[in-house]
């Protein structure tokens, strides 16, 4: 279902509604990118920060459309078990994350909220519904229409990902983007933790896509 373990040492209240499983392993990560203790990096000069961002999240577009596309609605909302995630909602909900945390570093509104994206899932626009800790009842409630529905979304939030990405320097990862956690987020263990769970989820797609075929 929707709902992961939260990281270790959060700084009071419930679990945060956001993807960050690895943001605290995430931090090993981003001192790899600049240079430092992992070994030399980003921050040696051998590699550049925004080239090596944008070739990852790149390679993302395209993983999500072998996941869904050519699938009916009926095929997208299929689960294997009373209870477990469909294609449409791991699609769906890693789309979110991503657009909830971009929109979050920019200071802007997500992309979810703009046009009628919502309507193409048979949802509402709250910004709020990104599918962490949803029940076997709200994962259920999201019913892309098309797989033209999954794959726009994601491209346009992908886009806005990419803009951001592209003139990014090593000494902007150093930048705190959510202090809610202990230590506090950077925008490098951010950037990582968003990879990590769209790799995470669209493989859980195809691996669903895979069982439908087998079967």
């Amino acid at each position: 279902m929707g709902s992961r373990p939260a990281p270790a040492r959060r700084r009071g209240g419930p679990a945060r509604r956001d993807g960050a499983v690895g943001e605290r392993r995430g931090a090993v990560a981003a001192v790899a990118l600049r240079g430092g203790p992992a070994g030399p990096g980003i921050g040696s000069g051998l590699v550049d920060v925004s080239e090596l961002l944008v070739e990852t999240y790149d390679r993302l577009p395209d993983l999500v459309r072998g996941a869904v596309e050519g699938l009916t609605p009926q095929q997208l909302s299929w689960a294997p078990a009373v209870g477990a995630n469909s294609i449409g909602w791991l699609v769906w909900h890693l789309t979110r994350i991503q657009d909830d945390h971009i929109a979050d570093i920019l200071g802007q509104d997500q992309i979810w909220v703009s046009g009628d994206w919502a309507r193409r899932f048979a949802l509402d626009p709250d910004p709020a519904n990104t599918g962490f800790g949803h029940s076997a009842e709200d994962i259920a409630t999201v019913q892309p229409e098309s797989d033209a529905a999954l794959i726009d979304y994601y491209e346009a939030v992908h886009a806005r990902t990419r803009d951001l990405l592209r003139g990014l320097t090593a000494n902007e990862l150093d930048r705190i983007v959510d202090e809610s956690w202990q230590p506090p987020v950077t925008l490098g263990v951010r950037l990582v933790s968003i990879v990590n769970d769209d790799a995470q989820h669209v493989g859980q797609a195809a691996y669903l896509r895979g069982l439908q075929s087998a079967g």
